[in-house]
């Protein structure tokens, strides 16, 4: 039914236009697969496979008109880890499972529940993970020998230091005339990828020029394939499962973040709305079939999806022309890849981390120099110095308890009398002073939510505050838009105390609140005749509550009627007193 809509209004002439940014798309695909599977610790084949599978799959079943699915340079440092801790056969299994789990997100409609991941934590482990690309290619563009692979950030640098010596210069010969190819290739040919006719050219100079001098796919990784591997079913036991169900969580939340971010993008560009779920099942989907195939996990493409949209895309039939694309090439072309040298995939990366590091709006929140900065720091920092799970963990945390600080802050409960100069006697928290409140009735202004970290605050402010203890206790509720059950176990712990020797009143009362209220039996115990709907009505009725003797002599004069009732019970003494001679 979503594949139809996908397709509405769907003619004849958006053929050729999905032809042609599928072709392209297809193209720029080809060097980056290989060089996002090298830099994951595989083969590059298997990014090969990736691009065709999950890029066909990702278009077909996706909940976005514009997607362009395959590997990515956000899980490199995830699927190095991975490769390095378990093996290649493992990260096909930690794919599978991670697979069922986008699969299951997308069933159960928590689509919408990844878009609320606070933008300093998205950009704070983006950045991070172009930081640990970037400095990844460092040897490959030096083309230095005897370079152990770390899972650590620190130790491979360590290894660039340590080697630095072995530097060979045909590599960075060839690595730069690909990185000028990349960079000038799109302002004289804007049209024309960059990454692949810098590919061609380094390729070309390196093999007649300077021939054996560079390592190259053939002499690194052996020839590539020309066709699709079988179907493999990978062993399943429930041992390996346990293990790798962690390292499949966190390619699944990446997985799933990166592609909603990318069809959200793709909305904005063009003026359409992509459906989250079906678009988390899509890959989900994408991401069991593409193991059997022996690719590596797959996402939504970001730089590919706007290159899609930017040549022309009018449906999914991009996306899957852009799989088939690579296929053909495949097929026909995969024999010339070993002469490819590693040195030419280093600027692709490179490239590509710059692109993705997001340095303008990661500046922008720094600048700001507040809790938001601190969170992005700290996630940038651990996700290049530990690992993107705790980056992403730690940056959650710091992001509800920052969050929480600040729905405290925001939640004020004050003192407040009715404004007498003000046409309407409005009730404001400035009226109240030593010589002008009520020492029959207390209101109270609370505004904001009333939970669990503002609580305690607001039970303070009014126990604190009413040591005289005043008779009626009017709580203006009406700018409470929330309240949970320690906010209501604080608010029944000040009626169960104020009961004893008078009385709550509400006003204004929410809805949320009123539920809340309602299934725990507070609102029964203050009383249906407690709450009113307007605070005049509540402080007319707190009149009426009032011991009229105490107004004898009060010079406060809290409200309208004090004068009278000061007047009358003044008047009161004097027929007493008259009496009495």
């Amino acid at each position: 039914m979503l594949i139809d809509k996908r397709f509405h209004h769907y003619s004849i002439r958006s053929v050729p236009k999905d032809l042609i940014s599928g072709l392209i798309v297809g193209v720029i695909a080809i060097p980056l697969g290989m060089a996002f599977a090298i830099a994951s610790g595989v083969k590059p084949e298997y990014g090969i496979y990736t691009t065709i599978v999950a890029g066909i799959l990702i278009s077909l079943l996706g909940g976005s008109k514009y997607q362009i699915g395959g590997p990515t340079g956000a899980f490199i440092p995830i699927l190095f880890g991975i490769v390095m801790t378990y093996g290649y056969e493992n990260l096909i299994i930690a794919g599978f499972l991670a697979g069922i789990m986008l699969t299951l997100m997308g069933i159960f409609k928590l689509g919408s529940l990844i878009k609320y991941i606070p933008r300093p934590v998205t950009i704070g482990f983006t950045t991070g993970i172009a930081v640990t690309i970037f400095t990844g290619q460092v040897a490959s563009f030096l083309g230095l020998s005897g370079i152990k692979k770390h899972e650590e950030f620190i130790l491979n640098l360590k290894e660039i230091f340590v080697h630095l010596g072995t530097a060979n210069f045909y590599s960075i010969l060839t690595a730069g005339i690909c990185l000028i190819t990349i960079i000038l290739t799109p302002k004289i040919v804007p049209r024309v990828p960059g990454p692949l006719i810098g590919l061609v050219v380094s390729t070309l100079a390196a093999t007649f020029f300077y021939p054996g001098q560079v390592a190259t796919i053939g002499t690194s990784y052996g020839e590539i394939p020309s066709t699709l591997p079988q179907i493999q079913i990978p062993h399943l036991s429930v041992e390996m499962i346990v293990k790798l169900l962690k390292p499949a969580f966190v390619i699944a939340m990446l997985g799933g973040i990166e592609s909603l971010l990318s069809a959200v993008v793709a909305d904005g560009m063009t003026n359409s709305r992509h459906n989250s779920n079906k678009e988390l099942i899509g890959q989900g989907i994408a991401n069991m079939i593409t193991p059997l195939f022996g690719g590596i996990p797959a996402t939504g493409a970001l730089a590919r999806t706007a290159t899609n949209i930017k040549n022309g895309a009018v449906s999914p039939l991009s996306g899957i022309i852009h799989g088939i694309v690579v296929l053909l090439v495949l097929l026909f072309f995969a024999p010339h890849a070993s002469y490819i040298p590693l040195a030419s995939m280093a600027p692709i990366l490179m490239v590509v981390a710059w692109n993705m590091s997001e340095r303008k709006v990661f500046s922008q929140i720094f600048k700001t120099k507040s809790m938001d900065s601190l969170t992005l720091l700290v996630t940038f920092l651990l996700t290049v110095f530990v690992n993107l799970t705790t980056a992403v963990e730690v940056g959650l945390v710091m992001s509800a308890l920052i969050f929480v600080k600040r729905m405290s802050d925001v939640t004020v409960t004050a003192k407040a009398l009715p404004n007498r100069e003000h046409k309407h006697e409005k009730v404001d928290t400035n009226m109240v002073t030593d010589t002008h409140d009520c020492p029959q009735i207390s209101i109270f202004n609370v505004e904001g939510p009333l939970f669990f970290g503002a609580a305690q605050t607001f039970e303070k402010t009014i126990m604190s505050t009413i040591n005289y203890r005043p008779g009626i206790l009017l709580l203006r509720m009406g700018r409470v838009p929330f309240m949970d059950t320690t906010g209501e176990a604080i608010l029944a712990s000040i009626v169960r105390h104020f009961s004893k020797s008078g009385i709550v009143i509400i006003s204004g009362l929410n809805a949320q609140p009123e539920r809340v209220l309602q299934k725990t039996g507070l609102y029964q115990m203050i009383g249906e005749d407690h709450f009113f709907e307007h605070t005049g009505e509540a402080i007319q009725y707190a009149l009426i509550q009032i011991n009229k003797n105490k107004c004898l002599g009060c010079k406060h004069f809290a409200f309208r009627e004090c004068s009278k009732l000061s007047a009358s019970g003044a008047a009161e003494g004097r027929k007493k007193l008259s009496a009495t001679f």
